[in-house]
């Protein structure tokens, strides 16, 4: 990588497994219309909600009418959380955790991911490299 070629790292979605309640709700009470069209506007809010992380940012976009696109540049990412709540972990998923220094998008999650272990520390490695090409130091002032 020569720093002027943006790659792609990874690019993928929530699991629907962040609905696992609503669903469970919806069969609950699958009799009554209201909650089927709750469970497949759920399903549609997740099934539009992407993310790629490149050599130089972050791409977020969403929505299912209407879209939005975020971007946050790579140099900025102070902190990579990794967390995994029981029922995640249960089935193999994960939730990463950026904390930026991005005035617009303070923290960005990224939810019910596979391979979250894997994923943080090829982040981690892409923001430490992004820096370097970039001449970024990250200092906090207390």
């Amino acid at each position: 990588m020569n720093g002027l070629e943006e790659l792609t790292i990874w690019k993928g979605r929530p699991s629907q497994w962040l609905n696992f309640g609503t669903f469970l709700l919806c069969l609950i009470f699958g009799i009554l219309i209201l909650p089927l069209f709750y469970g497949l506007w759920r399903y549609l809010v997740i099934r539009t909600w992407s993310f790629e992380i490149t050599t130089e940012r972050v791409k977020l976009k969403r929505g299912v009418f209407s879209v939005q696109m975020d971007e946050l540049e790579l140099y900025r990412v102070k902190d990579i959380r990794l967390l995994q709540p029981l029922l995640l972990r249960i089935v193999g998923l994960s939730t990463i955790v950026l904390i930026t220094s991005d005035k617009s998008t303070p923290t960005l999650i990224i939810p019910a991911i596979a391979n979250g272990n894997y994923l943080r520390e090829k982040f981690r490695m892409a923001v430490d490299q992004r820096r370097d090409i970039k001449g970024v130091k990250e200092r906090d002032f207390e």
